[in-house]
């Protein structure tokens, strides 16, 4: 509940005197680091991206000062009202955080604490019926040790609390406190958040994004490994429609709050494909198809400056995802081709997709370049000299010239 005075918390529990201690007591997020403690002389690198990316994502709510120290980014709300529910939503969805807590500080005075403890979990405490208390004692010159700590602090809430009883295994509320070097901090529980790297700490690389399910999930998940995304999407009207134009353009959108801002290259693909059928065996239709992607992300990306491409292939799913058909559509690209959903069978994608929230949208009955002329037994172990010889019949370099030329850019932030 909010201090009706001035809008920071306070528990409707205490007493009129300590409510006018107690209404000075903000709450604050505790976004706790996951790998980046591991990585020696460059963590400061990776901290310092992590919070500059957390900045930009609060930005929009209002003024909060981010910091860090031993492991953790401290996010306290310098001005009062702010939306802390929307702003711990938008931490948890930042790469390279492991586990977030809504929690209050308070001096490193055991009085302090239980009281803090009561003041801020009192109202909850008084709708369970068990519960435990951990604490981390981080500044080891506090003369407490973390067992001592937790049985007070349990005797104290207990002595306030009469239905309370103590469950170590499974309790409905876990209390935590944490003696950090200047401050105590009680909160509840720890959250799961993103995990990951921070978003750019792993280099600039350009997604594949189609309509379909797999493309989002593997942006997401090569995102999660501290990448930085630039899109490219192929349109090919009149086949495909504006309403599968926009749906690719909402699967962006959906990934925003997990990637970062996001720009779209629509890259116009008709000529290409009608080409490719007047001119070449149906059963390698698709495949040629694919080269040509690949061919029109290799001069994008190193346009952008992006040191790999990305796509949403996984192994055997389709006739032009067999380990035959990569070799051949990997061909024509000197960059890596990273594939983070390879090894995932369709069940563990949706999961995913799910998760992230773009599920629902990849499912829209538009459909994408991709299922424009395809054949109705396509090649599944082809061979790279036969395919180029195939290509022969083509003006490649014009048709991925005149394709560059009519590309279109969509600033999504």
């Amino acid at each position: 509940p909010a201090c009706a005075n001035c809008s920071t918390f306070k528990c409707k529990s205490v007493t009129p005197t300590n409510e006018r201690r107690f209404c000075i007591m903000k709450e604050i997020i505790l976004a706790y680091q996951g790998e980046m403690t591991l990585k020696g002389l460059n963590r400061g690198k990776f901290e310092a991206r992590l919070s500059k990316i957390i900045r930009w994502r609060l930005e929009p709510l209002g003024k909060f000062k981010v910091y860090q120290a031993q492991s953790t980014v401290f996010i306290e709300p310098k001005e009062d009202g702010l939306d802390m529910d929307e702003a711990f939503r938008r931490v948890s969805h930042v790469f390279g955080i492991v586990k977030l807590s809504r929690a209050v500080e308070c001096p490193k005075d055991f009085a302090a604490i239980c009281e803090t403890a009561e003041a801020y979990l009192g109202e909850t405490l008084r709708g369970i019926r068990t519960f435990k208390v951990e604490a981390k004692r981080a500044d080891k010159t506090y003369p407490m040790k973390s067992p001592e700590i937790c049985r007070e602090l349990g005797a104290y809430l207990l002595d306030k609390h009469h239905h309370l009883r103590v469950d170590v295994h499974n309790p409905q509320l876990e209390i935590m406190v944490e003696i950090r070097d200047y401050a105590a901090y009680v909160h509840g529980p720890k959250v799961e958040a993103a995990g990951g790297l921070p978003v750019g700490t792993s280099g600039r690389a350009l997604n594949l994004l189609s309509g379909g399910i797999d493309s989002p999930v593997a942006s997401y998940m090569i995102a999660k490994r501290g990448v930085e995304l630039e899109m490219i999407h192929f349109a090919s009207p009149p086949y495909t429609s504006e309403q599968a134009r926009e749906k690719v353009l909402q699967l962006a959108r959906e990934l925003v709050p997990w990637c970062g801002r996001l720009n779209v290259t629509i890259v116009p693909f008709a000529e290409i494909q009608e080409e490719i059928r007047r001119n070449c065996p149906e059963d390698h239709f698709t495949l040629i198809m694919r080269r040509f992607m690949m061919r029109l992300a290799d001069a994008l990306a190193r346009d952008l400056n992006c040191r790999a491409l990305v796509t949403g292939e996984s192994l055997g799913q389709v006739a032009s995802q067999t380990m035959d058909a990569l070799a051949v559509s990997g061909d024509v690209t000197d960059l890596p081709v990273l594939r983070p959903v390879i090894g995932m069978d369709k069940e563990e994608i949706v999961r995913i997709a799910r998760h992230i929230g773009t599920f629902e949208t990849s499912i829209l009955p538009y459909e994408d370049c991709c299922t424009v002329f395809t054949p109705r037994h396509p090649k599944t172990r082809p061979h790279v000299e036969e395919v180029r010889e195939m290509e022969q019949a083509l003006d490649v370099e014009g048709l991925v010239r005149r394709a560059m030329e009519g590309r279109e850019v969509v600033k999504l932030r």
